[in-house]
């Protein structure tokens, strides 16, 4: 039976119809969209209900890169200066040092106590060094969960940064692999050389996308975005043809370009988001289709015990060895450590092997498949649970809405919620200017038994008050809700 292209475009816009739907309902749950995307890919798959029968490992690498970078040059235009400033040290210190000592704890495990060589074994551990942002943030926002301090930029950047760092890993061991020749030691020329590059050019490209975006006056609104998507593609590909960090220069130019001024900045900003999402399930599909449950079976073992050292042992030494130099509280440091999720990413790195011709790599992927559904249902599921455990979590529920059409400057990254005034708020009869509330966060409006006030700073706070709160940034908005809300004692 031939196969039209009617029946193909059928079948796709069914599969994207029925994982967003997925996704809304996970997120309900409060279930990484990661695993409904990947399982609705395996049920479509060869061993599931045979609709899509989907092997070509060299494909879906090709469109594992193209899809990373628009989920990480998004994450870079989403995030702002001003909030991840104090952090920088730590979130860089994280996502280099951080992968490294996770993927050499992992690899050293594995060589220890599997068939796999020591380079095998190492390359192992790199590819599922990386973490993903994505998933944690879906199920915090999902249960309502507010981080404190500067705990949420910190894990954004070390998420958004800490690619480039798995991908350059899992590239040189593979080289090193395939000479016969290779020794460790000549990673590092290769390291200074692939993350100079991409720095330089990610700023470069950034600067040059800010010129031609102001200036070049496009006859039709639409075809800004359009130009932004091209942006992207040609940063990757110049800086990996001039032996850089491609990720990373893409990572670099939307974090440049997401804190400058532009033309349309808030329909790029919300088109980005729209084709972040789409990468993913893209993404997810594809990696989906492209595993063979059966194959797993036997891993099951290996999988399980690997998954368990990388969450409860290789996580934990790498980030508490990592923040060793900086002042943070143990909790704080032991919540980073649990957020260590597993993405799409380490999948995708996975299929290098594959596509190299690596003996194991079959093995390999498998692996990393089963360790990146492990992390995700251990660690995920239970970091609404961690978060309170740890008091790392402001323990209030948040209500978020929209209730005006609000126009602020492109440059203003908004925060808007509703917070409820608890009997034993701190805040209870206390003028507004009394409170310590950031530069960068106001109460725009009082819901007080049903009446809405104007507040100004002799407002006089009463328990049942509901503020509508306004902040520039996420952390600004932690900052001053810690000032509203009740805490829990100190130890």
């Amino acid at each position: 039976m031939s196969i039209s292209l009617e029946h193909v475009l059928l079948f796709v816009a069914l599969l994207l119809f029925v994982s967003i739907l997925a996704g809304k309902t996970s997120y309900r749950l409060g279930i990484p969209t990661l695993l409904l995307f990947l399982a609705i890919g395996v049920l479509v798959g060869s061993e599931g209900l045979g609709l899509a029968d989907f092997n070509d490992a060299q494909l879906a690498q090709t469109i594992g890169i193209i899809s990373l970078n628009y989920i990480l040059f998004s994450g870079g235009f989403d995030t702002r200066w001003k909030s991840i400033r104090p952090i920088i040290a730590k979130g860089v210190v994280l996502s280099t040092l951080g992968v490294l000592l996770t993927a050499g704890l992992v690899g050293l495990v594995v060589w220890y106590f599997t068939s796999f060589s020591w380079l095998e074994a190492l390359l192992l551990g790199a590819i599922v060094s990386s973490t993903d942002a994505a998933a944690v943030f879906s199920i915090l926002r999902s249960k309502s969960v507010n981080l404190k301090g500067h705990l949420r930029p910190t894990l954004e950047l070390e998420s958004g940064s800490n690619d480039p760092m798995a991908y350059f890993l899992t590239i040189a061991l593979l080289s090193v692999i395939q000479a016969p020749d290779g020794s460790l030691w000549s990673l590092l020329p290769m390291f200074f050389l692939q993350f100079s590059v991409g720095a330089l050019l990610g700023i470069g490209m950034g600067k040059l996308g800010q010129v031609i975006i102001n200036r070049i006056k496009l006859d039709y609104d639409g075809l800004y975005p359009v130009l932004a998507l091209a942006l992207v593609i040609l940063t990757f590909s110049v800086t990996e043809l001039l032996y850089g960090n491609g990720f990373l220069a893409v990572y670099i130019c939307g974090l440049f370009l997401g804190n400058r001024e532009l033309i349309h900045k808030k329909t790029l900003i919300k088109f980005f988001d729209g084709v972040a999402w789409l990468a993913q399930i893209i993404l997810f599909l594809t990696l989906g289709m492209l595993v063979f449950p059966s194959q797993m079976v036997p891993l099951l073992v290996p999988g399980v015990l690997i998954s368990l050292f990388m969450i409860f042992v290789a996580r934990p030494i790498a980030v508490m060895l990592s923040l060793s130099l900086f002042k943070m509280p143990l909790r704080e440091r032991f919540f980073i450590s649990w957020v260590g999720l597993r993405g799409a990413v380490p999948i995708v790195f996975a299929t290098y092997p594959m596509v190299y011709g690596l003996e194991k790599a079959p093995i390999i992927f498998n692996l990393v498949f089963f360790i990146t559904i492990f992390s995700v249902l251990i660690q995920g599921t239970s970091l609404p649970l961690v978060s309170r455990w740890l008091r790392v979590a402001l323990p209030h529920k948040l209500r978020r809405r929209t209730p005006v059409d609000i126009e602020l400057s492109d440059s203003v990254k908004s925060e808007i919620v509703e917070v409820d005034v608890a009997l034993d708020s701190p805040a209870v009869n206390k003028k507004i200017v009394d409170l310590k509330f950031p530069k960068t966060a106001l109460i725009v409006m009082i819901n007080r038994d049903g009446k809405y006030l104007t507040p100004n700073g002799n407002t006089v706070l009463q328990p049942n008050d509901k503020l509508m709160v306004l902040a520039e940034t996420r952390e600004s908005l932690s900052e001053a809700l810690e000032q509203v809300c009740t805490l829990p004692m100190e130890d």
